[in-house]
C-alpha cells in the first residue's frame, strides 16, 4: 500500500521519543567543527541567516519529516505573498526503514508488490524515481528561497552534489564525481548520494541522501532511481575498501566506529552545506517545530 500523509506539523519527534538506541560519541574534534558551525561570527562578508533543526542522531518517520517540509514552505510562500523577507531552513536527520517514490515514479522499479511491501511506501511530490531512506543514512532537507540564490533548478542539483563532493573529499579523502546525464554523486560505478527535489514558486524542498553506514541490502529490493546495472555505495564501504577505520579516528569496535562516522559526516555536511551556499547556520530548538 502507498501511503500519504496527514501528519500535523506541530507534532515532532523528540530526543526523548527517539527509537534509535545510542547517544553519539562526539570527539574533541567533532565538538570544535560543530560549535563552528553556528558560530555568529563572520569573518569577511555577511551571510544570509538559515535556520536549521539539527535532528541528525534520531530516527524521524517519513510522513512527519515531510509535513514538517510542506508546512515551512506554505509559511514562506505567506511571507512572499505579504512581501516580507523570506530566509532559508535545513532539517537534517535519519529515517525509519521507508521506500519513497517521486511523483512520476514507476512502480516497475519495484521488485515486490505494492500490498506486500517490506517497509512503508510513500509517493511524494519530488522529483526523480523510487529510493530507499533507513538508519545510517543522512538526510538533508534544504527549504530554500531560490530568490536568495539562483532561480535555476539545475544549478541548484549541482550545488547540492557539490556538497557531498566536498564532504567525500575534505574529509575522508575521497574523490567523488558526477556522471554526466545523472543526478546524484557516484565514485566509480556506486552512487553514494541521491538527489530529488521540489520546487514551488522558487522554493525547493526535499533534497538529497547521503549514505553513510547504511545496510545497503534494502537497496536490492528496488532499481535505485531508475538506473540498472549500477551500485549504490557507502563511506563506510569505500572507507573499507582502502583502509582502515582508524582513518577517521574510530576505535575498534564496529559501533562505536558507526557512531563517530556518522557525527564527523554530519559536521561536515553542514560545513560544506554552509559554504557552499554562503549560509550562516542558526540552530533551533526542535520545540519550535
Amino acid at each position: 500500500m502507498i501511503l500519504s500523509t496527514t501528519h500535523s506539523f506541530g507534532s515532532i519527534l523528540t530526543p526523548n521519543h527517539s527509537t534509535r538506541p545510542y547517544t553519539p560519541h562526539l570527539n574533541a574534534v567533532s565538538k570544535l567543527s560543530q560549535a563552528s558551525l553556528f558560530s555568529t561570527s563572520v569573518t569577511y562578508k555577511e551571510k544570509r541567516l538559515c535556520e536549521c533543526f539539527d535532528l541528525y542522531n534520531e530516527l524521524v518517520p517519513y510522513g512527519e519529516a515531510w509535513s514538517w517540509q510542506k508546512s515551512i514552505v506554505k509559511e514562506k510562500k505567506a511571507l512572499i505573498q505579504r512581501n516580507h523577507s523570506c530566509s532559508d531552513t535545513l532539517i537534517i536527520l535519519q529515517h525509519h526503514p521507508v521506500y519513497t517514490l517521486g511523483n512520476g515514479s514507476s512502480e516497475e522499479y519495484l521488485n515486490f508488490e505494492i500490498i506486500d511491501a517490506p517497509y512503508d511506501v510513500y509517493r511524494t511530490e519530488r522529483g526523480g524515481e523510487v529510493t530507499y531512506h533507513g538508519p545510517g543514512q543522512l538526510v538533508m532537507y534544504p527549504i530554500i528561497n531560490l530568490r536568495n540564490h539562483k532561480m535555476d533548478l539545475h544549478w541548484y542539483l549541482r550545488e547540492l552534489e557539490e556538497v557531498v563532493i566536498r564532504v567525500l573529499s575534505s574529509t575522508f579523502s575521497i574523490k567523488a564525481s558526477r556522471l554526466e546525464g545523472l543526478t546524484g554523486v557516484w565514485v566509480g560505478d556506486q552512487k553514494l548520494a541521491a538527489m530529488g527535489i521540489r520546487v514551488s514558486q522558487w522554493i525547493a524542498y526535499h533534497g538529497l541522501a547521503l549514505n553513510v553506514t547504511t545496510d545497503l541490502s534494502p537497496f536490492e529490493l528496488i532499481v535505485p532511481c531508475g538506473i540498472r546495472n549500477r551500485n549504490v555505495g557507502s563511506i563506510k564501504g569505500i572507507l573499507g575498501e582502502f583502509s582502515s577505520p582508524s582513518r577517521y579516528g574510530a576505535s575498534d569496535n564496529d559501533s562505536t566506529d558507526d557512531f563517530q562516522l556518522i557525527d564527523i559526516t554530519h559536521n561536515a555536511l553542514l560545513r560544506e552545506f554552509s559554504e557552499v551556499f554562503q549560509l550562516q547556520l542558526s540552530l533551533k530548538p526542535i520545540s519550535i517545530l
